[in-house]
């Protein structure tokens, strides 16, 4: 398994519409992806001085996937315009783990 882990950041105003962009069951970003070779994802956030952190971790089945996903140069971050009007700035590259063990509860 392939975990694509990326930061970004937000004014803390904005904290909340960004997550939500994310998250939303009806068209969030994040809770809306599907494919083969998808297979899930998570959000962290933190209070990060004047800004809130997000960090996207989103799980793929090998590097085929994450290309599907984000294109054949998958290193480069995947942002779209609504993502670029909340955010306060970014990561430029995502970062790939293979996932060697887990213990999920």
């Amino acid at each position: 398994m392939i975990v694509r882990v990326w930061h970004g950041w937000t004014a803390p105003e904005d904290a909340d519409a960004y997550e939500a962009f994310l998250t939303d069951e009806a068209d969030g970003l994040l809770a809306t992806m599907s494919g083969e070779g998808y297979l899930g994802y998570d959000l962290l956030r933190r209070a990060a001085g004047d800004e809130v952190e997000f960090v996207t971790q989103i799980r793929f089945a090998d590097y085929g996937a994450v290309a599907e996903f984000a294109g054949e140069n998958y290193e480069e971050a995947h942002i779209p315009a609504t993502a670029r009007e909340l955010l306060s700035r970014w990561e430029d590259e995502a970062v790939h783990y293979e996932q060697r063990a887990s213990d999920r509860v």
